[in-house]
């Protein structure tokens, strides 16, 4: 039995996200069909997913290709993040309950064990689910759907423009602003999202796109 179109997404988007999968590669249905196993309908959903989250792009007549973000979406897209989840962090201030706070902390907690096992797939999923679990608590869809948007471009920017091995979008940071929520101190909670999310982009080497894998079957091995 073949990959499921949500376990083709997910192995893409991490084959991205862990730097192994370059920008501009071409997605040949063919090829992802032999590799996952399955029908080339049901690669063409999971290429329809991966571009509503901005991943992937679809040229007629030519294929589909992995994105390949500029520079100046990669600022956009920062700034758009720091407006967004300050407005988020702020809300939470004043509306959060005890029993999320705690699910904030629980999911910390899977991020320290993520890195003292060193599981990069973890480290990688658990990092942007923490942003995309503060936004699922506001109970806004619309935020959430927007955290959900931005929070896949980041990945993709980080995949290319990331200047070092490690992963700096991290617990000890998002516990400080999980705690700055927990005692209701919004002004707090705002700056530490703030300067959480420029020392995530101060990782970036917004200068140059990094030569990544060309080889689909390795890099979704």
């Amino acid at each position: 039995m073949g990959a499921s179109t949500e376990q083709i997404v997910e192995k893409v988007w991490l084959s991205i996200a862990e730097r192994r999968l370059r920008p501009g590669v071409q997605l040949k249905e063919e090829q992802l069909a032999s590799i996952f196993s399955v029908s080339r309908a049901r690669i063409r959903q999971a290429l329809a997913a991966l571009k509503r989250d901005g991943l992937v792009t679809i040229i007629p007549n030519r294929g589909a290709f992995v994105c390949k973000p500029s520079v100046e979406e990669a600022r956009d897209v920062f700034f758009v993040r720091r407006t967004v989840e300050r407005c988020v962090v702020h809300r939470l201030c004043t509306s959060i309950s005890k029993a999320d706070i705690k699910r904030l902390r629980d999911h910390v907690a899977k991020e320290r064990i993520a890195i003292a096992e060193d599981s990069t797939t973890d480290i990688i999923k658990l990092s942007g689910g923490f942003h995309l679990l503060l936004a699922e608590i506001t109970g806004s869809d619309f935020l959430f759907s927007t955290m959900r948007d931005l929070i896949a471009r980041s990945s993709l920017i980080t995949a290319v423009y990331r200047n070092t091995s490690s992963l700096n979008c991290g617990p000890d940071e998002h516990a400080e602003i999980v705690e700055a929520i927990a005692k209701n101190k919004p002004d707090k909670a705002t700056d530490l999202m703030t300067h959480h999310l420029e020392h995530v982009e101060s990782e970036l080497d917004l200068s140059e796109v990094r030569d990544l894998s060309h080889d689909l079957r390795a890099a979704l091995a």
